[in-house]
C-alpha cells in the first residue's frame, strides 16, 4: 500500500475490510494504513454503533532516515498490512520493510455471521479532495471451505 501525493492529507487511508454487509453502518473489522503511516484495526461491535479502534504509530531515531536531527522521531510507514478472521477473532498483521508479515496487537473479537463480505477500499475525511492510494498484491486466501 501507497499513496502517490506524499503531500496528501494526513487522515486518508487504504483498507482492509470484512463486513457483515453492504450497508454503511454494518457490523465489520477494517485494518488500514493512514497517510501520515498510522496503522490501526478497527470494527464496528454493532450495526449502526460507533467505531472501535486500536490506533498504531511506528517510528524510529536514527535508524530510518529522515528528521532534522538524529532525536526526530521519523514515522516508519508499513510496507504491507493484512487482516485475518479466524472464526470470530481479527487480528492485524504488519510487514514494515517487506520482511513476513507478523500479528500487530492484540486480536479482537467480532461474531459474524455467513455469509460476510470482503474488500479493499480508500477513504478520507476530506470529501472535496482528490486523492489516490494504490494498494497492490493483494492476497485473498481461503482456509475455512467453500466461498459462497
Amino acid at each position: 500500500m501507497r499513496f502517490p501525493d506524499s503531500l496528501g492529507y494526513f487522515d486518508r487511508k487504504a483498507v482492509l475490510v470484512i463486513r457483515q454487509s453492504l450497508e454503511d453502518d454494518s457490523k465489520e473489522a477494517i485494518v488500514a494504513l493512514h497517510g501520515d503511516g498510522m496503522i490501526h484495526l478497527a470494527w464496528r461491535p454493532e450495526k449502526g454503533k460507533r467505531i472501535r479502534d486500536m490506533e498504531y504509530r511506528i517510528g524510529s531515531r536514527g535508524a530510518i532516515p529522515g528528521g532534522n536531527s538524529p532525536d526526530d522521531l521519523v514515522t516508519n510507514h508499513a510496507e504491507r498490512i493484512g487482516i485475518e478472521k479466524q472464526g470470530n477473532s481479527f487480528a492485524l498483521f504488519v510487514s514494515l520493510d517487506g520482511e513476513t508479515m507478523n500479528q500487530f496487537g492484540a486480536p479482537i473479537e467480532l461474531l459474524l455471521e455467513e455469509p460476510f463480505y470482503v474488500g479493499i477500499g480508500f477513504c478520507s475525511h476530506v470529501p472535496d479532495k482528490v486523492d489516490t492510494a494504490i494498494l497492490s498484491n493483494v492476497l485473498l486466501v481461503n482456509t475455512a471451505g467453500e466461498v459462497r
